[in-house]
């Protein structure tokens, strides 16, 4: 919740910011990790109740050099074989091939971490400034590598569905009356500690086929929307969009609201680009929601392939 210096003479000097702007996180002044605090031995083990079939869906989508993305992002990928030019064996009975890869984390599907997306007035979440956390080698707080593994309820709500077609319209948003008529005709309250994520049609009937205009919009949820999953206490809010905010966004001058209150504001993960078509077309609205991603000290975001286990 946007949060609190105690010293606000040092504030001031430093930053020249009223100290009152910021309030400290429910979960202590010196939390890095928001609402993933939820998951616990129990949260874990309730949610696994959740298993009926033993199914599983991957909710990443493949990427390469011709994915589309939020500029100037991009991803290169360059396969070798070390020492193994002329024939050379790199060792007598065996050849290998290695790869090296140049990319944006912020690529394809994502999270985004807690670091990723501040205020207007440059804090992060829990009152981390820019100055004081924003590094050239990496981010000295709220870095990727401090989320733990996300194990959770996993709920997905089929919005496209909700508006009779099989693919949103870009800048089409979705209202909280929106989300509760969903949630109860599909029979999944959201509740707290979920990762709720919504499904739009938007990657899976636009990515390969028209990837322009993909990338230059998209549908999604208004920033009221976000304000009610932070009320509804989630751990993540995702989305089969590459930015889950609605693009163009409700109001031109607060693009990506919906980042600002889950992210800086509240402690909430945002994750991108999900496919989750298959779990719609199987009525796998309710699911356990798994996550262990690559630990880069200090990265802002990280591309993941979670998997839903029904």
């Amino acid at each position: 919740m946007i949060r609190t210096i105690t010293s606000a003479l040092a504030l001031t000097a430093t930053i020249g910011v009223n100290a009152a702007e910021c309030q400290p996180s429910k979960w202590g002044p010196d939390d890095e990790i928001g609402n993933a605090n939820l998951i616990t031995a129990e949260s874990v083990l309730a949610a696994s109740k959740l298993i009926k079939t033993g199914k599983t869906y991957s909710l990443g989508i493949t990427i390469d050099s011709t994915t589309p993305a939020f500029p100037p992002r991009s991803l290169s990928l360059q396969v070798v074989q070390p020492g193994q030019q002329g024939g050379r064996k790199a060792f007598p009975n065996s050849v290998y091939n290695d790869d090296l890869l140049q990319t944006w984390l912020g690529i394809g599907p994502q999270l985004d971490g807690l670091g990723h997306l501040g205020d207007a007035d440059g804090y992060y979440y829990n009152c981390n400034h820019a100055t004081d956390i924003s590094d050239i080698n990496g981010l000295t707080r709220l870095g990727i590598e401090k989320v733990p593994p996300i194990v959770a309820r996993g709920v997905v709500l089929d919005m496209a569905g909700h508006f009779g077609v099989d693919t949103m319209e870009a800048g089409q948003y979705f209202t909280v009356d929106d989300v509760k008529a969903v949630a109860e005709k599909q029979g999944t309250p959201i509740r707290e500690g979920d990762v709720v994520l919504f499904h739009t049609g938007w990657t899976e009937n636009m990515l390969e086929s028209n990837p322009d205009e993909w990338v230059a919009g998209e549908p999604g949820m208004s920033p009221e929307v976000a304000q009610y999953m932070a009320d509804q206490n989630v751990v993540a809010v995702g989305a089969d969009t590459w930015g889950v905010d609605v693009v163009p966004p409700v109001n031109p001058d607060e693009p990506f609201q919906g980042h600002v209150i889950l992210l800086a504001q509240n402690g909430i993960y945002t994750i991108e680009t999900m496919n989750t078509g298959p779990l719609v077309r199987d009525e796998a609205f309710e699911f356990l929601f798994v996550l262990g991603h690559a630990k880069i000290r200090g990265g802002v975001q990280m591309i993941i392939n979670p998997i839903a286990i029904r």
